[in-house]
């Protein structure tokens, strides 16, 4: 249930970017322009998400997962019918906002009831996966349908949601209680300086992110010369395959240890996005926005748990910091890609973004698995249940 509610609200973060090609054509945004606007959805979020993380840390908030998922449905539906470029800014800050307040609760929730599991904490990151790709393939076509003035269609799937969240709503947050694990949380002190250098690589990986997500369907349009269609499908291949990626990661974490599972991620990603930058036409692209969308994924349900297994004794913090905070800082590189974009070209800003994976993947070199604490550590450990 809580990988449906988290698709359902990471709708509204895919939705966004697939607006983006609408607001150039129909209103005549620069690239700096729209870069603004995945700015508005990320400035806020990443000022109030670690709070909420603090706030349902102190007692459960089980309310912000439906009241959350709502408010990002609302500023987004509401943002293509406002003509000005002001109020469709802070209609899109008003969906982050929402977006900001789901996310710790229904991590804290998902970890319950995932114990130590990689895997189902990545089923998890999966639905909000899901929901992004599904975000852009659902936008698309209403935007070619209705222009701007659809996005109040897509407020349906969030007010659904919600009412079943409403209707269940402690048996799907607290879980039965033969579904809770304390067992396989972790035990020990919050290890701060090694949670920081999570958060610096989690940062690196959404400036990727953000960057593509925003870029890559107006790179398909207006750098290779496909249609809308097919800009739209491109960025729906990269999400799409970024579910696989997602579970992958999972799998090599439980398998290899979540360290293993980042830096291959990043090391994968690295040639991938030089493959899609270099490739001479849109059929080849397309073939590395694939092998792409899985490297740039690899890494991301294992952020959540490792987050989660420094700070074992803030678990809502961890959740909003790097579900939250550390991934929306990224879009707060966007216009600076923007503004490169329009003083240069859509391939000269995603050429720049081609040596962030190896800045990651170097981060990342340095980070310490919680499950093995140094002699007199501070790294939380994590207690596996018995078979």
């Amino acid at each position: 249930m809580m990988s449906s509610a988290h698709m359902v609200d990471d709708l509204y973060q895919g939705v966004v970017p697939a607006m983006l090609p609408f607001f150039v054509s129909e209103r005549h945004y620069s690239y700096a322009a729209v870069a603004g606007l995945t700015l508005a959805a990320t400035m806020l979020s990443s000022v109030v998400q670690p709070a909420f993380g603090v706030w349902s840390d102190r007692k459960p908030r089980r309310w912000l997962v439906p009241a959350g998922m709502t408010t990002a449905a609302l500023g987004v539906g509401a943002a293509g019918l406002f003509p000005g470029y002001a109020a469709t800014w802070v209609m899109v800050a008003i969906s982050g906002i929402g977006i900001a307040a789901f996310h710790p609760s229904a991590a804290s929730a998902a970890r319950r009831a995932s114990g130590s599991s990689n895997r189902g904490m990545s089923v998890f990151a999966l639905g909000g996966n899901v929901g992004f790709a599904l975000g852009t393939f659902m936008a698309t076509p209403v935007l070619l349908w209705l222009g701007l003035r659809g996005t109040a269609l897509l407020i349906l799937p969030a007010l659904v949601m919600a009412a079943i969240l409403v209707k269940w709503l402690t048996p799907v947050l607290d879980g039965p209680a033969g579904a809770r694990r304390p067992s396989a949380m972790p035990t020990g002190p919050d290890n701060w300086p090694e949670f920081l250098k999570l958060t610096s690589v989690v940062v690196v990986r959404s400036i990727v992110f953000f960057g593509l997500s925003s870029f890559l369907a107006l790179y398909f349009i207006h750098g290779l010369g496909t249609s809308e269609v097919v800009g739209g499908a491109a960025l729906t291949v990269f999400l799409a395959s970024g579910a696989v990626g997602t579970l992958l990661g999972g799998w090599l974490a439980d398998r290899f240890g979540p360290l293993v599972s980042i830096r291959y991620g990043f090391a994968f990603c690295l040639p991938a996005m030089a493959g899609l930058v270099l490739a001479p036409g849109w059929q080849l692209a397309m073939i590395f926005v694939v092998l792409t969308g899985v490297g740039v994924f690899v890494p991301f349900s294992v952020f959540v748990i490792l987050g989660q297994n420094y700070l074992p004794n803030r678990v809502g913090t961890a959740s909003g910091v790097t579900v939250g905070l550390a991934v929306t800082v990224g879009g707060l590189f966007n216009p600076v890609l923007g503004t490169l974009a329009d003083a240069t070209s859509l391939h000269f800003a995603l050429v720049a973004l081609i040596g962030l994976p190896a800045l990651a993947l170097v981060l990342a070199a340095f980070l310490r698995d919680p499950a093995a604490a140094p002699r007199g550590g501070t790294v939380a450990t994590v207690v596996r249940p018995k078979p």
